[in-house]
């Protein structure tokens, strides 16, 4: 259901969206720690490197030579980076010098705005920005620079945070950023491309330059024109330079590669080169990689992967290599690193990687330091980390003493820093508290604090909610509730101002999203949030099912199913969700190959919750591929089981309805029976299961079931009418057989089952369409020897219209009776006008509407009862 994610700040990229998420899967804010993924610096500027004897080489001005020797004072260096002498200074050399300047002296000075950002331990802020822009508009590179200013300058200036951008854009600003960044990217480009190859681009200025590059898009730059040019431009020499990467360099150019991808770089044969090239170096430098490096490593191994990169045994192997290493470094990674290598593990194994030993030795010597560090991470971290732990959980990872302990130490953050999460981190946290609830994280005060420390500003951040975060906001809250979590004003507040968002943003929404969206409106739903917008929301996202019927996963598919079949049991029936079941029933078939157990159980329970709205023989064929697939996972939950079982008894109640052999599927059954025999339960409705399994199997029952009993003003009005036509009759009511459901009337001297069905036994009320439960009913009262008579309670509206079936219920019974020996269960006896008998029937075209209206007016209640019996 759900895919969702936490992101990574500073050199490390925004994760991807499940779902569900779910995600699922939040991305990080765009602006990041600059300080981070440093690049080594050149020493002075030779005078006799190759490629620059062409150009003139200017001598120092004052001003630059003031600029580059000086001491750094933050408290007073910016206001003379700023001044006008400078770039008067700068322009009239470039001016004076023409196509022979090779641009050297712009290069100290950008160096100088980075040696200023490092001393002040911060990119620059909006308005020292704006200040150094109104001089940069007249900051021009060309193609006369030399390899080593042009990488200087962008360099420089990237990492100093020249060219973030800032929201609200300044327009003067992103003028001035745009026009500098081309003029840079186009001289790089011709000097890349110069024949013969360029002897001058060597393995740190590569490093250099696409590591700048990363940085521009991840600070927030559109992908500016040259942008994808210079990068591939630079591919190829990274295979030239192939063995003179140095570890820094080789963990900066795969999360710049990571990076560029995760901010829609196409993946194209050359990049994937590269990346492989860099791959077989990481197992080849192993042991010389610093805790940072590691971190970037690993990360933009996870971030490829998240991106489609496709799981190569050279990328695995480089994973593998690593994994030690984070045990052997484990006391020297700083608290980001340890965020960021937490969630790069958890998403490489949400990826498919295997928890093998080396990587469970590694995360059991990181979940320590979460703890001990735990007052030193950020809001981006702790969000990072509660969605790494929840996501390892999610795909099997044991909830060991140091995993609790990790969560539980992080909890009390949340609430502290309650104010300083951003929406995607709200989202992320949320997500990740539902998701670790739901496989059995105990509620705890601790939890329930954060969770109610975050639900207000869900309210205060809800114009910023991104579709993703949208998605696995309501799927959280769902997710909550249906495990326990009280419904307090603040979830409600939560879910009210969050499901406004839904429709202006419904074109945007991935189909894992549509799916875990569909699947929170129907648990909400079925928690008694019936409300308009609710309805407005799933009438909203119905359509985008058939849109986007050919993208849905099988896991996706499953959900969706038995989100419908949750809506239609809870009163929920449209022409548009009509047309949603069906596009995805025929789905189900495609895709049969590639459910896994717990999918096959939702489906089963869903098409049987559906009755006769699917064709038997489309329901037969799906059990024939997918039951036996049950039979092969003795691991399966018993909730999974329960609903498998269900879903099964109900197909073999329309085989033996419509005169099938059912046997086949009835071993299916005992087997499943017998994996629930011996279990204990405390949920009516699992009892009930139970129950009616030993019952269909000829069993002695393990329990003993609850039923409630509900007596209708109709069912009330008719048995009155028929006692009174049949003084001598004996008629009881609401009477149990079997450890069967009770039924309406009960005729003992004639075996005979009286049946009124109202609208609930109906798939969407049309008094037509049996639901799953109302076959499974039907026919098990039959297997057990009684003859049921059904009859639509819109044929008993009036008076007149009672005395109708109840004269042929007196032809069929024989008055006065004829003894007291069993019916035949082949008899059938129906009048379409009045009464429905034990042959199982295809739906056909009914006014519902209308029927159920006139049954409102006449029992002044809705239409909807109470079920007697439900999945």
């Amino acid at each position: 259901m759900d895919r969702s994610s936490a992101g990574i700040s500073g050199q490390y990229a925004r994760s991807g969206n499940n779902y569900n998420q779910s995600n699922g899967q939040a991305t990080s804010s765009r602006r990041g720690r600059y300080r981070y993924a440093t690049v080594r610096q050149w020493d002075s500027p030779s005078r006799t490197a190759p490629g620059c004897n062409e150009f003139h080489h200017s001598s120092f001005t004052r001003s630059s030579q003031h600029l580059q020797y000086r001491s750094v004072n933050p408290a007073q260096n910016f206001n003379a980076l700023i001044e006008q002498e400078i770039m008067d200074d700068l322009v009239s050399k470039s001016d004076r010098f023409g196509h022979r300047y090779d641009g050297r002296d712009h290069g100290v000075y950008a160096s100088s705005i980075k040696k200023y950002t490092s001393a002040s331990k911060r990119p620059l802020n909006r308005a020292e920005q704006s200040q150094l822009m109104r001089l940069l508009q007249n900051f021009t590179a060309t193609r006369s620079w030399n390899w080593r200013s042009l990488t200087t300058t962008l360099h420089s200036l990237t990492s100093a945070g020249v060219f973030t951008a800032h929201n609200p854009i300044d327009k003067r600003v992103k003028h001035t950023q745009v026009a500098l960044l081309s003029t840079l990217l186009d001289a790089i480009i011709f000097k890349c491309n110069q024949k013969p190859e360029a002897t001058y681009v060597r393995a740190q200025e590569i490093a250099n330059l696409l590591w700048a590059m990363a940085k521009l898009v991840d600070s927030g730059q559109e992908r500016i024109p040259g942008l994808n040019e210079a990068v591939a431009a630079l591919l190829p020499h990274m295979n030239t330079q192939k063995d003179q990467f140095i570890p820094q360099h080789i963990a900066n150019l795969l999360w710049a590669m990571a990076k560029l991808v995760d901010n829609g770089q196409e993946q194209t044969p050359e990049l994937n080169e590269a990346v492989a090239r860099l791959l077989a170096n990481v197992n080849a430098q192993k042991g010389n990689f610093k805790p940072q490096e590691i971190t970037n490593l690993l990360w933009a191994m996870a971030k490829l992967v998240d991106n489609g990169q496709e799981q190569t045994p050279i990328l695995s192997r480089a994973e593998a290599v690593l994994l030690p290493h984070v045990s052997a470094q484990k006391a020297n990674f700083i608290p980001q690193g340890i965020a960021n290598l937490l969630w790069a593990m958890a998403k490489l194994v949400d990826n498919g990687q295997k928890r093998t030993p080396e990587f469970n030795e590694a995360l059991a010597a990181l979940l320590p330091h979460v703890s001990a560090q735990k007052a030193n991470f950020t809001p981006q971290g702790i969000a990072n980390l509660l969605w790494a732990m929840a996501k390892l959980v999610d795909n099997g990872q044991e909830q060991t003493p140091g995993l609790n302990e990790a969560v539980a130490a992080l909890l009390p953050h949340v609430n502290t820093q309650k104010a300083h999460f951003k929406p995607q981190e709200i989202a992320s946290l949320l997500w990740a508290m539902a998701k670790l609830v739901d496989n059995g994280q105990e509620q705890t005060p601790g939890l329930n604090k954060a969770i109610v420390a975050l639900l207000p500003h869900v309210n205060i951040h809800k114009a910023h909610f991104k579709p993703q975060e949208i998605a696995n906001l309501l799927w959280a809250t769902a997710k909550l509730v249906d495990n326990g979590q009280e419904w307090t004003l603040q979830l409600k507040e939560a879910v009210a101002v969050l499901l406004p968002q839904v429709n202006p943003e419904k074109a945007h929404f991935k189909p894992q999203e549509i799916a875990n969206l569909l699947w929170a409106m129907a648990k909400l739903l079925d928690n008694g949030q019936d409300t308009p917008k609710l309805k407005e929301t799933v009438a909203a996202l119905l359509p985008r099912v058939n849109t986007e019927k050919a993208n849905f996963k099988p896991q996706e598919i499953a959900n969706l199913l038995w989100a419908m079949a949750k809506l239609v049991g809870n009163g929920e029936w449209t022409s548009e969700l009509n047309e949603a079941v069906a596009t995805l029933l025929r789905h189900v078939n495609t895709q049969k190959a590639n459910f896994k157990p717990k999918e096959i159980a939702n489906l089963l329970w869903a098409t049987a919750k559906l009755g006769e709205f699917v064709e038997l023989n489309l329901v037969t064929s799906m059990l024939e591929s997918l039951v036996y697939r049950i039979s092969e996972h003795p691991q399966l939950l018993q909730q999974d089981l329960l609903m498998s079982l269900w879903g099964v008894m109900v197909c073999c109640a329309r085989l033996s309805l419509d005169s099938n052999n059912n046997n086949w599927l009835e071993k299916h059954m005992d087997e499943l029976f017998a994996r629930l025999e011996n279990t204990s339960s405390d949920n009516e409705e699992e009892q009930r299961i139970i129950a009616m399994a030993a019952s269909w199997l000829g069993r002695a029952c393990p329990v003993v079931p609850n039923y409630p009993t509900n007596i209708s003003k109709i069912q009330a009005d008719f048995r009155n009418q028929l006692q009174s036509c049949i003084p001598s009759l004996q008629i009881e009511e609401e009477k149990s057989l079997n450890s069967l459901p009770p039924v309406d009337l009960l005729l003992p001297d004639h075996n005979m089952v009286i049946e009124v069905q109202g609208p609930s036994h109906y798939v969407g009320g049309d008094f037509n369409t049996r639901n799953g439960s109302t076959l499974l009913k039907i026919a098990l009262l039959q297997k057990a020897g009684f003859e049921v008579i059904e009859i639509p309670a819109n044929r008993l509206l009036t008076q007149d219209s009672m005395k109708p079936c109840n004269d042929q219920i007196k032809s069929r019974i024989g008055f006065p009776p004829q003894g007291h020996g069993s019916v035949s269960l082949k008899r059938t006896w129906t009048d379409a006008a009045y009464v429905t008998a034990d042959k199982g029937r295809q739906p056909t075209e009914h006014g519902y509407l209308t029927a159920e209206k006139q049954l409102e007016e006449q029992t002044g209640k809705p239409a909807k009862r109470k079920r007697k019996n439900s999945q």
